[in-house]
Parts: structure tokens; C-alpha cells; sequence
């Protein structure tokens, strides 16, 4: 995704499926391919995770696919800026995640 931050009405709502949640995002129209795609291979590698490492909670697979995809990140060569926009993205949904897990 672009780390420039898009005119709000430029912005289209998108629904994005997560480990079996959907959650309604909004992002500039030429980032969807990018953010659809993305939310493809985290959902790939939480059904990997579950397969490797039966019996944990969805939270620890959440966890896992995050640590692997900012390392996966800083494995091909992203700039430090980059990362640091992917860091608070991954905040940001983390924190939305783990408040819809705790019913708050």
C-alpha cells in the first residue's frame, strides 16, 4: 500500500476477510489489488500455521502470520520507512482484532 496518506474522498470501502472475520476498510482504489491480495496470503498462512501447530487459539495463529509477514517484509529489502508504515498498519489491526476477540 502507498505510505501516502489518500484525500478521504478518494478513499472506497472495502471488505477484507481475516482468520473468518470481515472487516470493512477504506483504502485508495489503486491499493486494492495490494491490500486484497495481501489479505489472501495472511488467510494462506493462517491455514498453515493451524496445520503445523494444532491446538492454539486463533490469536496465537494472528500472531504468528504477523511476525512472519514483517519478517518476510524486511527480508526483501524494504526501506526502513516502509516498514515503520507497515509496523502501524499491523498496530492498527491487531488492536481492532483483538478488540473484536475480547467482545469490546
Amino acid at each position: 500500500m502507498s505510505s501516502q496518506i489518500s484525500n478521504p474522498n478518494e478513499m472506497i470501502p472495502v471488505n477484507i476477510t481475516i482468520a473468518d472475520r470481515t472487516y470493512r476498510v477504506r483504502i485508495a482504489p489503486k491499493d486494492e489489488e495490494a491490500v486484497r491480495k495481501t489479505a489472501a496470503i495472511i488467510n494462506q498462512k493462517m491455514v498453515e500455521f493451524k496445520n503445523l501447530y494444532a491446538g492454539k487459539d486463533m490469536q496465537d495463529y494472528i500472531s504468528m502470520v504477523l511476525l512472519w509477514f514483517t519478517t518476510e517484509q524486511q527480508s526483501n529489502g524494504q526501506n526502513l520507512y516502509e516498514l515503520e508504515s507497515l509496523q502501524n498498519q499491523i498496530d492498527s489491526l491487531t488492536a481492532s482484532i483483538e478488540k473484536v476477540v475480547s467482545g469490546n
